[in-house]
Parts: structure tokens; C-alpha cells; sequence
């Protein structure tokens, strides 16, 4: 299974390449420049945390556009990832009411797909001033916060994921399971 990794400029990118390589996944971290057709026999593609403020400087998010509009196969995007996945397709971005600096109580209200398996409520870490402020027209909410009301989207009609969150810290209880659950959501689809 090859999953690469698109930086965004993120504090963390690093470490969701290292999850998917504790994983056994083949993956490699690829500039946000890197164009669609250079992507070759990919399973899937995480779309980093980056830019301080997506919602007023999305072009820093490079080529994620392009992915979002060709890709096939499952992607999912991680604070800033997730950020311009829900502004990509028509939601709106602004300044959280509570910005989530440290630990943050996650309600999972869908546990089908990327919490398949996960308790109801547990601790993730957030890093984020922005956030979604409405789901995104053919996304369904899959979990939220007390401070944070679209923490995880959806796709209803392809295998597009997001999450405000980072699940590839230590901090966030159940990350690497999350990701597991991503490498799950792949293996469906190349049956």
C-alpha cells in the first residue's frame, strides 16, 4: 500500500509519515507543489496541517485543489487539510470562537469509517486558531467538541475524509487507530 503525504507547511507533517511507516504503509512526504499526474499508483494521500490561516491565505495550500477534484482513491485532511478540503467544496472558514490549543474532548457522533471501533468521547490535541464553521453541502459530520462544532467531515458520495484534529500525536488517544482505520477505508476500496 503506498499513502503519501502532502506538506502544507504543518508542525507535524513529519509525524503523520511516521505513523503511516509504523503502520508498514510505503509513503513519502511530497511538496503541496508537486502536480496530480506525478502522484502515480497511489492508495491514498493525507493533506497535512499547514498555513496559519487557510481561510485567508488558501493559495499557500498549493496544488490540494487538484487532488481534491481528481483523486479516486481515499484522502484525508488534518487540521488545515480539512480546513481547505470543507472550503474546497463550498463551506466557510473562520476565526474559532475558542481556538483548541492542547487537549480537547472529542464527541464521535458516526463510527463508521475513520472511528469504526472508537469509544463515543475521548481526548485528542488540537492546534488551531480557524475552523469549519458548517459542513460542507454532500459531507456528513462524523464528530464534534465543546468548543469546536465540526471537529470530523465526511464525504456521503466519495472517500474524502477530514479531521480538525491531529491524530498523529502522542497526545490524541486512539490516533494510530484512526489511521488504521484510514488504511481499512483504502484496503476497501481496491477490492
Amino acid at each position: 500500500m503506498k499513502v503519501y503525504v502532502v506538506d502544507n507547511g504543518g508542525q507535524w507533517t513529519h509525524r503523520e509519515w511516521r505513523v503511516l511507516k509504523y503502520l508498514k504503509v510505503e509513503t513519502k512526504i511530497v511538496p503541496n507543489t508537486t502536480p496530480f499526474d506525478e502522484l502515480k499508483d497511489l492508495d491514498g494521500l493525507v493533506l497535512s496541517g499547514g498555513a496559519p490561516s487557510v481561510a485567508c491565505d488558501s493559495n499557500r495550500m498549493g496544488n490540494n485543489d487538484e487532488y481534491l477534484d481528481k483523486a479516486t482513491f481515499p484522502v484525508l485532511g488534518i487540521c488545515a487539510g480539512m480546513q481547505f478540503m470543507s472550503q474546497h467544496f463550498g463551506s466557510v472558514l473562520g476565526p474559532a470562537d475558542v481556538p483548541e490549543f492542547g487537549e480537547v474532548r472529542l464527541k464521535v457522533s458516526d463510527h463508521s469509517d475513520l472511528f469504526a471501533g472508537l469509544p463515543d468521547d475521548f481526548i485528542v490535541w488540537g492546534s488551531h486558531n480557524d475552523e469549519v464553521k458548517a459542513v460542507p453541502e454532500g459531507f456528513r459530520l462524523t464528530a464534534s467538541s465543546p468548543s469546536c462544532k465540526v471537529e470530523g467531515i465526511a464525504c456521503i458520495d466519495r472517500p474524502l475524509y477530514g479531521v480538525q484534529f491531529h491524530p498523529e500525536v502522542e497526545n490524541t488517544e486512539h490516533g494510530a487507530e484512526i489511521f488504521q482505520n484510514f488504511l481499512e477505508i483504502i484496503k476497501g476500496q481496491r477490492q
